[in-house]
């Protein structure tokens, strides 16, 4: 009998202490990583920049206010999402049929600044990855890779974020940033299950890069892509839970993205 009561007595306890999730989630400090989108938004030398125009703005006939907007925008520039259809092959997944929970995961923040703010062309490689490991444990199953290279800051700079002003492809061929190493995006999907790829830049391929072989590596593996993110300085090495909701295109290659993190 006694044993039964201590039973009971530890059972308890375990209920009073047990975490309430959704006052796990009213207590949690929240974090933006979207870029606003508006005319400075940067977009790929060869895209069309965001525009936004009025419908109404003002006071209605029948005495009340309203305010409507139009807005344009290509599927990749400012803070976006990247399907695997974008850099796999025609039967590869668009944005409307990536699973929600692929759209979630704990926080996975690498920071390279150091080294790559030294050098513009810098590759985040294999050993980036194990050095984090050493530091904080292997990637979890799941996890949203987020690559903080310290570029963040200069947005929305052009020349100094993307290394060019320039438009259309001599735009292009001045690009200067810096990206994941194919090598790296091979070894995350051949020994870590990811969630999703993120960059604090406009590519997850350096801006030199011809052949986006990192793209084509993680889209191969129906690992989705966030560029552009933003204040990745502001998160913890790990710890943090990431939330990424592009715009529900149907057969889009890539949207627009909200992406949020929460710190307990």
């Amino acid at each position: 009998m006694k044993a039964v009561i201590t039973a009971g007595i530890a059972l308890l306890s375990l209920a009073c202490t047990r975490t309430d999730p959704v006052q796990m989630l009213v207590n949690a400090r929240w974090i933006d990583l979207t870029h606003d989108f508006e005319e400075n938004t940067l977009y790929w030398p060869t895209n069309s920049p965001f525009s936004k125009d009025t419908v109404f703005y003002g006071i209605t006939d029948k005495g009340y206010f309203y305010a409507s907007f139009i807005y344009s925008a290509e599927e990749h520039g400012g803070t976006h999402f990247d399907a695997p259809l974008h850099f796999g092959h025609p039967d590869s997944p668009t944005v409307e049929q990536i699973p929600v929970e692929q759209l979630m995961g704990p926080g996975v923040v690498v920071d390279v600044s150091e080294r790559a703010l030294e050098n513009r062309d810098y590759l985040v490689s294999v050993e980036d990855l194990l050095d984090w490991e050493e530091r904080h444990g292997f990637i979890p199953p799941g996890a949203i890779v987020l690559l903080n290279t310290g570029y963040g800051q200069f947005w929305p700079d052009p020349v100094a974020y993307t290394g060019t002003d320039l438009p259309g492809e001599e735009g292009v061929a001045n690009l200067r940033f810096p990206g994941l190493d194919p090598a790296a995006a091979q070894w995350l999907v051949d020994e870590r299950r990811i969630h999703s790829m993120g960059i604090d830049t406009p590519s997850i391929d350096r801006g030199r890069s011809e052949y986006f072989k990192a793209h084509r590596i993680l889209c191969d593996a129906e690992i989705t892509i966030m560029e552009n993110v933003a204040r990745l300085d502001e998160l913890p090495a790990s710890g943090s839970f990431i939330i990424a909701l592009p715009m529900k295109i149907k057969g889009g290659s890539g949207a627009p993205l909200r992406i949020i993190a929460m710190l307990p």
